[in-house]
């Protein structure tokens, strides 16, 4: 029996030691009706099945441990497919997919990236619900720490990027 359980116990322990923070994504409406509960940011991450910087994104960006926490504690994270089928009812508006072309996409994020479609693009709001930022293309996990930083402290207002991004001391 000794023998068994010391590998078991080390088994355990890496697991333990390796385990990684994952980043808690919602449907829309669920973040929204907590936003409802307890304002908070939301970011959202508009992506689509076949884009190939989406899936790098959540393969080197999001699935960051450092940047998986922030996120979780400072934002509701919204996971937003760009093509989406079914509707999404909000501010007492139906948006719907739009077929167009080969593939289509759906009104929602189109509208709240102002038609430009482009994935992936990440999206910030304030508690209120209001747009606050639309930043289109991929970015790395350094790039991205930077600006949810920028985002959630609020230094937008009163701080021009340049500035930020300078005094900037990363967490990575």
């Amino acid at each position: 029996m000794k023998n068994i359980v010391l590998p078991f116990t080390l088994f355990l322990a890496t697991i333990t030691f390796n385990a990684q923070e994952k980043v808690k994504w919602l449907s829309f409406e669920e973040a929204i009706k907590l936003n409802k509960e307890n304002p908070k940011p939301i970011i959202i991450d508009v992506y689509t099945d076949w884009c190939g910087f989406c899936k790098k994104m959540d393969l080197e960006t999001y699935s960051n441990n450092t940047i998986a926490t922030f996120i979780n504690k400072n934002f509701y994270a919204i996971k937003l497919d760009g093509e989406e089928k079914k509707d999404i009812v909000y501010k007492e508006y139906t948006f719907k997919y739009q077929k167009e072309g080969r593939r289509g996409y759906h009104q929602l994020p189109a509208t709240l990236m102002n038609g430009k479609l482009s994935y992936p693009t990440t999206i910030f709001l304030t508690k209120d619900e209001e747009l606050l930022q639309s930043i289109p293309g991929y970015l790395d996990k350094k790039t991205f720490e930077k600006v949810v930083n920028y985002f959630s402290s609020n230094a937008h207002n009163t701080k021009k990027w340049e500035d930020f991004e300078k005094d900037f001391k990363s967490s990575l």
